[in-house]
């Protein structure tokens, strides 16, 4: 059975979301798939909000983070700068895991049976 608990990180950038589990899975999807409808799909998102959400990085960051293939085959990849983003936002991920997990199997243990979840 799978921990209970997890830790998410989300970073802001100027007070906002700009970076979260989603987001980089979205980007990892659109590698893999090599298509923005296609990683959408594979997420359960419309191609339009998938769109949106590509635009919305490629704003943020000083270069884009993706770019699309002229031409009738089209298609889309992550720039050096996206790969990069993706990169660095694991390792982030992996040494906060790795430095909260004794506080985390703590609140684990502290944990009602079955309620994970707050209303």
């Amino acid at each position: 059975m799978p921990d209970r608990v997890r830790l998410t990180l989300r970073v802001d950038a100027d007070g906002k979301a700009a970076l979260g589990h989603g987001k980089i899975r979205l980007l990892e999807m659109l590698a893999e798939t090599g298509s923005i409808s296609a990683a959408g799909r594979a997420m359960g998102m419309s191609y339009r909000r998938t769109w949106l959400l590509v635009d919305s990085l490629n704003q943020l960051f000083k270069a884009p983070l993706v770019a699309t293939r002229p031409g009738g085959g089209g298609g889309a990849f992550l720039t050096e700068e996206g790969e990069t983003v993706v990169r660095l936002y694991r390792e982030i991920e992996q040494e906060a895991a790795q430095a909260s997990a004794q506080n985390l199997a703590r609140i684990e243990q502290l944990l009602a049976p079955g309620q994970a979840e707050c209303p």
